[in-house]
């Protein structure tokens, strides 16, 4: 249809124009297809550099990729321990306060019942860190958590190779041993 035969007033003929103007089009590019199609050569060449321009994007998005991570871990090595200390600072106040109001009081038990509380206070605040306690007294001697720094001989058959006493109490921080129990065990 050309424009000659498109009659302005009848609508229905307006509407169909531009959809055989696009049937054209399409042929015409249906046309050219098979003339890229004749030259794999380029076509494969101009794959070659879309698929190197998705490398060279890959290899930058890696490379940021692992510079942050170095600084963020760097970072953490560096700031750490912040969580443990903050949680340590409220005591630290508490023992500054103990020893001012030491200065003032002759009463023995009250500093004793002080620093008790301090105590209590510092294990929870371990504790809640993921720091506990090795027990020891009566245990059977392990390796993996006690440190023998004397043994006892003469302690009869039910107390061989028990601990007998704890000299310095061991750690663990999160099930891993941070500090062995130094212990004394029966022969």
């Amino acid at each position: 249809m050309t424009e000659k035969d498109i009659n302005i007033e009848d609508e229905e003929t307006l509407e169909e124009a531009p959809v055989e103007e696009a049937a054209v089009e399409s042929e015409e590019a249906k046309a050219e297809e098979p003339a890229e199609e004749k030259d794999p050569l380029e076509k494969a060449q101009a794959e070659i550099e879309e698929l190197k321009t998705q490398l060279l994007y890959k290899a930058a998005e890696f490379d940021n990729y692992r510079k942050r991570t170095l600084k963020e871990r760097a970072e953490l090595i560096l700031n750490g321990g912040e969580k443990v200390i903050t949680a340590i600072l409220p005591i630290l106040d508490d023992m500054e306060r103990a020893i001012e109001n030491g200065e003032k009081t002759d009463d023995p038990e009250v500093l004793r019942e002080g620093m008790t509380l301090i105590h209590q206070k510092f294990m929870k605040t371990l504790e809640s860190q993921g720091v506990t306690k090795i027990e020891a007294n009566n245990a059977d001697f392990d390796t993996d958590l006690h440190e023998a720094v004397a043994m006892v001989p003469g302690m009869g058959d039910d107390k061989k190779g028990k601990v007998i006493d704890c000299l310095q109490q061991g750690y663990k921080l999160n099930d891993k041993v941070i500090r062995h129990a130094k212990v004394a065990v029966g022969q």
